[in-house]
């Protein structure tokens, strides 16, 4: 049986690392014809992210990781320009990557045991590497680590650009009727980089001028969730979507910890609760709040007298920042109102890092206060953990209007909040959407313990992810 290769191109950052390799691990474990290399931008990465890479190289002998040299950095006149620089330096790699795929062709091309290359699979933000692909006649395909709504979105803001539809959006302007939404959405949940024309809304268009030229687009997402996107899709204009998620990763995280003490603690405590009596708050690897907002939840749940979990980033002490990214240098006690880590000693748990997945496993875990992130979303439904919704920054505005306007899967604390804004969500709102969440019988539960059941369905054999995974194999294989 000949065996394939696909090279796997990635965006730099944990949220698209992670399910990007777990995408590769399900693509070999299906089909034992495939080897995969992934292309890592190392220098780009955060150190949650790198610590994490060694687990992979150990475990699959069949994945190979290849750290690219490091990239000349954007000009320095581009640092006012976030999104442009972000995506400049990821295009910086170019060079690298090509010179990788071209060893990886001329070794496959002189030996005839050796793999034929099916394949690049792209990120969202590495979609202009398809140049490459081109060049050595290899087809391309995108891999949406976001939801199928998401794409939507960018497929609609692509369509509307190609009608020379104003591109100056203006954040008060009206609601949006897109075909991959049910409802009309809001220009307050669009994510912020598109109201910037010079910066976030040029460079997105440049990464999704590319779209058209793929030959499908893998999404994280399954059938059953997001039917009523997947289908807007069946227009004969967008390339094949093929729907394998829930990706996610299950494995344990604790090699992560800093601090494996704190999570033995962690683990041990949650042992000692009730089932379905803790909330879980946590806003990311890279999402921390303003010392004001830290202080109204801290009140929240001392209110409510919740039993608690709080994953609490330090965060960076600037009056506005567009994305307020932690801080590992201050202390968390500062933070908080005086005498507050007394007050609920034994009732609650706060510290900086916290393992995810492992939590929102445990029986204890009855509620999941989150900033919408889709890999936590699709975590938490897979172990049926309800969300109340509190969005920071990328399109996590957008990830919780559909949670809760279209698909009854959360509670709302807030859908247009940003970080770095001026708006606080007081002491009584926050005590009022955990207590709502933490409802033993309530509707969002119900249905999210439903949606968490057809996850684990999709990915099964006969299930619908697992299916559309076989097509693109078939399809991609077929083509080569």
């Amino acid at each position: 049986m000949k065996k394939v290769e696909l090279v796997f191109v990635p965006a730099p950052g944990f949220s698209h690392l992670v399910p990007t390799i777990e995408f590769a691990k399900r693509l070999i474990h299906q089909d034992e014809r495939f080897s995969i290399t992934i292309l890592i931008m190392k220098h780009l990465l955060e150190p949650n992210s790198i610590a994490y890479l060694p687990s992979i190289a150990a475990t699959e002998p069949c994945i190979k990781l290849i750290d690219l040299p490091q990239a000349d950095p954007p000009s320095p006149e581009l640092s006012k320009y976030p999104e442009t620089y972000f995506c400049t330096s990821i295009d910086n790699y170019k060079p690298h990557v090509k010179r990788v795929v071209a060893e990886l062709v001329d070794q496959s091309l002189s030996n005839s045991s050796s793999a034929r290359i099916a394949g690049l699979v792209l990120d969202f933000f590495t979609a202009p590497m398809v140049e490459v692909g081109d060049e050595f006649g290899i087809l391309s395909y995108l891999f949406i680590t976001a939801s199928a709504a998401f794409l939507g979105l960018m497929l609609y803001l692509l369509s509307r650009h190609d009608d020379r539809v104003d591109a100056e959006l203006e954040d008060s302007g009206p609601e949006w009727a897109m075909p991959s939404f049910v409802n009309p959405v809001p220009i307050q949940v669009l994510p912020t980089p598109l109201f910037t024309k010079e910066d976030g809304y040029a460079a997105t268009m440049k990464l999704l001028k590319r779209f058209k030229d793929v030959k499908g687009i893998i999404v994280n997402t399954f059938m059953e969730m997001e039917s009523y996107s997947l289908n807007s899709f069946l227009d004969g204009e967008t390339p094949p979507v093929y729907p394998v998620g829930p990706v996610i990763s299950l494995t344990s995280g604790a090699h992560l910890s800093p601090n494996g003490v704190h999570y033995k603690h962690i683990m041990t405590w949650l042992d000692d609760q009730p089932a379905s009596s803790v909330v879980f708050l946590s806003f990311g690897s890279m999402g921390s709040l303003s010392e004001p907002q830290v202080r109204e939840i801290a009140f929240g749940l001392q209110n409510g007298r919740f039993r608690f979990l709080w994953s609490l980033r330090v965060p960076q002490q600037k009056e506005k920042e567009k994305v307020s990214g932690p801080n590992d240098n201050r202390n968390i006690e500062d933070l908080l109102p005086k005498g507050f880590l007394e007050s609920i000693s034994g009732h609650g748990i706060i510290c900086e890092w916290i393992p995810q997945v492992e939590v929102l496993a445990h029986k204890a875990i009855g509620g999941f206060v989150s900033h919408c992130g889709w890999n936590s979303i699709l975590e938490s439904l897979w172990f049926g953990v309800p969300i109340v919704t509190w969005p920071l920054f990328a399109e996590q505005q957008l990830n919780a209007f559909k949670l809760v306007k279209e698909l009854g899967l959360a509670v709302e604390m807030k859908l247009e909040y940003r970080n770095g804004g001026d708006h606080l969500v007081l002491e009584d709102e926050v005590e009022k959407a955990i207590r709502c969440v933490m409802e033993v019988n309530g509707d969002v539960r119900r249905r999210v313990r439903e949606m968490g059941e057809s996850s684990r369905k999709a990915v099964i054999d006969g299930g619908s992810s697992f299916t559309y995974l076989g097509l693109f194999i078939e399809d991609m294989v077929g083509n080569i």
